[in-house]
């Protein structure tokens, strides 16, 4: 994939979105392009190719860029990912890298190692700490589970203030590219908590159908994990994630949306309305 700007832009200072084909990165890099910002949007697939695995490309991918927009996948909790994060970002620094932004997660140890690498780069940053995307539900892991009426997750009925992740990239985005957002962490949420059988209700609601959340063994989801021949990363980090960090310690709003952008978060009930009206939440054939 090229730079997205046109050929008479192409020795401007351009801004980098790792992961630009993801879930944040793709909303980050449509922002930045209707910005009329030049953007490189690095992944597996894009030319100059970005992978964490091989440090080789990097210098490639960051020529030119002077603000780099960094999303780690699968998550900052995977074994490896602050090695990673503190070479790319050293890396980053030399190559003449001013701003860094960093996607990161709530009430992950692992993820917070991450962000005190970036916060002592010297250079400017800002945190992005988010809760669980809406997301999840609609273009992720859990969407099938809705499309078949069950939400079927080893987790008890914890509340977790998921966060609609176009205002992640709302807020990505105004770091990337404004001033006053240095040294800030915008720990990022929705406007209220919610359990996931209350997800299920609203999701319910807004589809027009019965969606149920049916809470399982840990056991019985890891295996159902493995089976499904998910790589083992993404087996590791849904079950870290449920046996972890979903025990109730995120259990409350933030206000990093506000403070970032003047704007209250966007609400889980007006996002699956908006979903429900794509039609993508109808029941599985």
């Amino acid at each position: 994939m090229k730079d997205s700007l046109s050929n008479t832009n192409t020795s401007r200072p351009k801004t980098l979105v790792l992961g630009g084909t993801g879930k944040t990165g793709r909303r980050v890099a449509e922002r930045l392009a209707n910005r009329g910002i030049p953007t490189r949007i690095a992944s597996r697939s894009s030319a100059p190719c970005f992978d964490w695995n091989d440090p080789a490309g990097w210098d490639a991918v960051l020529d030119g860029v002077t603000a780099a927009y960094i999303s780690y996948a699968p998550d900052l909790a995977i074994p490896g990912a602050t090695d990673a994060i503190r070479a790319f970002v050293d890396k980053a620094v030399r190559q003449d890298v001013k701003r860094l932004v960093l996607l990161s997660g709530r009430g992950e140890e692992e993820a917070q190692r991450c962000e005190r690498i970036v916060a002592g780069a010297g250079v400017e940053w800002t945190i992005v700490r988010a809760s669980w995307f809406n997301q999840n539900f609609s273009e992720g892991e859990f969407l099938g589970m809705v499309q078949n009426g069950a939400i079927t997750l080893p987790a008890a009925d914890v509340a977790e203030p998921f966060v609609d992740i176009n205002d992640i990239a709302d807020v990505a985005v105004a770091a990337l590219t404004e001033d006053g957002h240095a040294g800030e962490i915008y720990e990022v949420t929705g406007p209220r908590t919610l359990t996931f059988t209350e997800v299920a209700q609203e999701i319910s609601q807004a589809a027009g159908r019965d969606v149920q959340f049916m809470p399982i063994p840990k056991e019985a989801f890891a295996g159902a994990i493995a089976e499904s021949g998910a790589p083992e990363e993404i087996a590791w980090l849904l079950n870290y994630l449920f046996d972890t960090v979903l025990d109730g310690r995120n259990a409350y709003v933030c206000d990093g949306v506000r403070r970032a952008l003047g704007r209250e978060p966007t609400d889980f009930a007006e996002y699956a309305c908006r979903i429900a009206a794509s039609g993508v939440w109808r029941a599985a054939a």
